[in-house]
């Protein structure tokens, strides 16, 4: 046993009434009531290899975990955004039970500086006392209601938060991610998180930067405020001094820290008495921090029991992490040893100084820095919105720094995330994964064709109906006529391939690639149709009906550029409807069936196409990878005038109906 489900215990007694699992979307569950469904779940788990938990946020998450910890089970926690090599590395590693160290309770696979998975194993004794240092330095009177916004099986959440919160006897709010705005596959939506947060009376958070700075920014401009939150916690990565000063002038009361998985994630942080001066606090419990001569932060005290395969080498560990300790015993976090940069002119220069200083820029969503050897630094930007000025926003910043500083040249570049693998789950860049797919040679044309368009690609998500087909909130006529105008465009892919064929017989790759695209689309029109008659539409009448006329516009557009123009453009087509049907059809698909109670005979053509598309996206980039410069630029212009048109028949389809009216 590990005390925890006794404390559970304890809480029952002392507030039968009391909440501690608030999952929103489903029943609240009392402290009396968790100690039974853990102690049940407890009692049937089995030794032998570790128990693979990658779940949403939820009841059946949050039980699970407090089961398998009870029962002394190694817990194989997978974060969703783990690719399947990731997935297969992990569980392959985590195999052969001897492979882990004595009185493992849990394995958390972090992305490690070269990319690969590494299996930090720790202790339930280690990771308990860390939440119990959390509660110690921040007192009982924080535990409120506690809402997990990090993604599931990210180490920081689950014991700062959640088993900090069991301990102290708050309330755990567990939504889905999606209820908070984190389903959007591009960007998480920042305004409905902070509705969220307000309406649930959330008090405590536990933040990384960027969802710090967008949660500031509608603060900012919608007046909003959060007088519920009492700590907002922030780590993960350095925060500019500029935005704790936006935030607190809002109201939110944010306190840096600082840890790293081999130390059961938390290490120091802010207790309020610093007041919020941007240090990461003095270190909890019994670790000690302190700085090698190289500015490099050594930490000694409880660690992990070591990684899968190999036990931990005794002594401090030596973080990777520049920093320093002030008078006060404060820890000051200064950016990466590993990431540091020296320019030809022999300046040391940390990147993250000057990327939080971008990324505090409202047009700057995200910001790499790199120039090792070259005279000064250089950039690589990920735009905030369509129409965002990065060439303002480097003036800006580079006005405020000191010559040596000041970035000469900046790329724009489509986002790192941990699905491309160029961002970790808590936030933090993957450089080396980023520079070998931008700096170490020219990029592949589909991360060009990915960066030119992602201004195009949210325009598009701006669009209403677009919204609310991947919310689910439309009516069932809004989702038969979007499947009659796709109806309309789709009985022209096999023709339009067809005469994109015809005029590249001279190209024998294009022609098979076309073949191959004509043989799997044959015959997908027939499937919309029949999708309307599951959803309650007619398909006679829909086969007989005209189409709207931005579905005209578009369909016209593509025949007029493959007969008078470059043929290989109807690949830029290609891009834009399988790129947006992979994401109508992860997310769109379940959350309109789930609103409106439609059967899964409705949505054969979404959720098969998401499907096939996904196949197709990774060939397409193969292919088109390996065309001439005028066959990119052709394919470039199609894509950025096909996300415009394609726009335009959402935005034809009418939302006027509300999901109460239609059924």
């Amino acid at each position: 046993m590990t005390g925890l489900l006794s404390i559970i215990r304890a809480h029952a007694l002392a507030q039968p009434d009391g909440v501690a699992l608030d999952p929103i979307v489903a029943p609240v569950v009392r402290w009396a009531d968790l100690a039974s469904r853990v102690e049940a779940m407890a009692a049937r788990v089995e030794g032998g290899a570790p128990v693979v938990l990658s779940l949403d946020h939820g009841v059946d998450a949050a039980v699970r975990e407090l089961a398998l910890l009870e029962a002394g089970a190694p817990v194989l926690s997978l974060p969703a955004f783990f690719t399947a090599e990731q997935v297969d590395h992990a569980r392959s590693a985590c195999a052969d039970p001897a492979a882990l160290p004595t009185g493992t309770a849990r394995i958390t696979f972090t992305s490690g500086s070269t990319g690969t998975p590494k299996g930090v194993c720790l202790s339930a004794a280690h990771m308990l006392g860390v939440a119990q240092s959390v509660v110690d330095a921040l007192g009982s009177g924080h535990a409120g209601r506690h809402c997990a916004l990090l993604p599931p099986g990210i180490l920081l959440e689950t014991v700062a938060g959640f088993f900090a919160t069991m301990i102290a006897g708050g309330t755990y709010v567990c939504p889905p991610q999606a209820a908070l705005g984190l389903a959007d596959p591009f960007r998480p939506d920042f305004p409905q998180m902070a509705r969220m947060i307000a309406q649930w009376r959330i008090t405590s958070l536990i933040l990384v930067p960027e969802y710090l700075a967008g949660i500031v920014a509608v603060l900012e401009g919608t007046g909003l405020r959060l007088p519920d939150l009492t700590i907002v916690a922030v780590g993960g990565a350095r925060v500019a001094p500029d935005l704790l000063g936006r935030a607190q002038a809002v109201g939110l009361p944010v306190r840096q820290g600082y840890g790293l998985t081999e130390c059961g994630s938390v290490v120091s942080l802010e207790t309020g008495e610093e007041g919020g001066d941007g240090s990461a606090g003095r270190p909890l419990g019994a670790m000690r921090a302190s700085i090698a001569p190289d500015g490099e932060i050594l930490l000694d005290g409880p660690m992990c029991l070591g990684t899968v395969g190999a036990p931990r080498e005794p002594g401090p560990l030596a973080t990777g992490d520049l920093g320093r300790i002030d008078a006060e015993g404060r820890l000051w976090i200064e950016g990466r040893k590993s990431a540091l940069i020296v320019t030809s002119f022999g300046r040391n220069i940390s990147p993250e100084w000057i990327e939080t200083l971008l990324t505090d820029r409202p047009a700057v969503l995200q910001a790499m820095v790199h120039g090792d050897g070259l005279p000064a630094p250089e950039a690589l930007l990920v735009p905030s919105s369509p129409d965002a000025d990065l060439a303002a926003a480097v003036e800006a910043v580079n006005a405020a720094l000191p010559a040596y500083a000041r970035i000469a040249r900046w790329r724009e570049v489509s986002p790192f995330t941990p699905d491309n693998g160029m961002l970790t789950g808590n936030g933090r860049l993957r450089r080396q994964a980023i520079e070998a797919a931008w700096l170490e040679r020219e990029p592949p044309f589909f991360n060009a064709l990915e960066a030119a368009t992602f201004r195009d690609r949210m325009r598009f998500l701006t669009i209403p109906q677009v919204r609310a087909g991947l919310a689910g909130t439309i009516s069932r006529r809004a989702y038969i006529d979007y499947l009659g105008q796709a109806y309309h465009h789709v009985r022209h892919t096999v023709p339009l391939m067809q005469a994109a064929r015809a005029r590249l017989l001279d190209r024998p790759p294009l022609v098979a690639a076309l073949d191959d695209y004509i043989e799997e689309e044959t015959g997908h029109e027939e499937w919309i149709l029949s999708d309307i008659a599951a959803a309650g539409g007619d398909a006679d009448a829909a086969r007989a009906s005209e189409p709207h006329p931005a579905t005209r516009a578009m369909v016209d557009h593509a025949y007029a550029r493959i007969a008078e123009g470059n043929p290989a453009a109807f690949f830029g087509m290609v891009y834009v409807l399988e790129s947006v049907s992979v994401a109508l059809a992860q997310r769109g698909a379940s959350a309109v069936a789930e609103r409106l109670g439609l059967p899964p005979e409705a949505f054969t053509y979404l959720t098969s196409h998401g499907a096939l598309d996904q196949h197709h996206m990774t060939f397409f980039a193969r292919l088109v990878n390996g065309l001439p410069a005028g066959d990119r630029l052709a394919i470039l212009s199609m894509a950025q005038e096909m996300f415009a048109l394609f726009g335009a028949v959402f935005a034809s389809i009418d939302l006027e109906e509300t999901l109460d009216a239609a059924a």
